[in-house]
């Protein structure tokens, strides 16, 4: 039985992602995923959607395991790993292509970090101004 980890990030939250043969399971963080609201839930099955409509019924399960940051950044790394997972477990070049062309953000991590504080200051970006009168 063949059997990946991959990993997605999102700010300071990382999700590795297991995945291997099976009937169709997901489950975050041990969770099933009627556990999340229906915002998160739909985010959650974006690269499930895809991948059903490119290969048809999905033999896999994957156990998510998500540490770091807020709910939000949780979901979206969480999302990232499950279809990085589901492309090095198929090796379908079209399925690459459809996740692709839907959400490059399904293979491809955010990169973006909050800026460093700047020396004498209590903020990131320039310096207050100042008036001499």
């Amino acid at each position: 039985m063949k059997t990946l980890t991959i990993s997605g990030k999102r700010k300071t939250s990382i999700a590795k992602a297991t995945i291997k043969e099976g009937i169709g399971k997901v489950r975050i963080n041990k969770k099933p995923m009627e556990f999340f609201s229906e915002l998160q839930r739909l985010e959650l099955k974006e690269p499930l959607i895809i991948a059903e409509k490119v290969l048809g019924k999905l033999n896999f399960d994957i156990g998510v395991s998500v540490k770091g940051g807020g709910m939000a950044s949780r979901i979206e790394a969480a999302r990232l790993a499950i279809a990085r997972a589901i492309v090095a477990f198929t090796k379908d070049e079209k399925l690459r292509r459809a996740y692709l062309a839907y959400d490059r953000h399904l293979l491809v991590a955010d990169t973006r970090r909050k800026e460093a504080y700047k020396p004498d200051d209590s903020k990131a970006r320039a310096k207050r101004q100042t008036s001499y009168r």
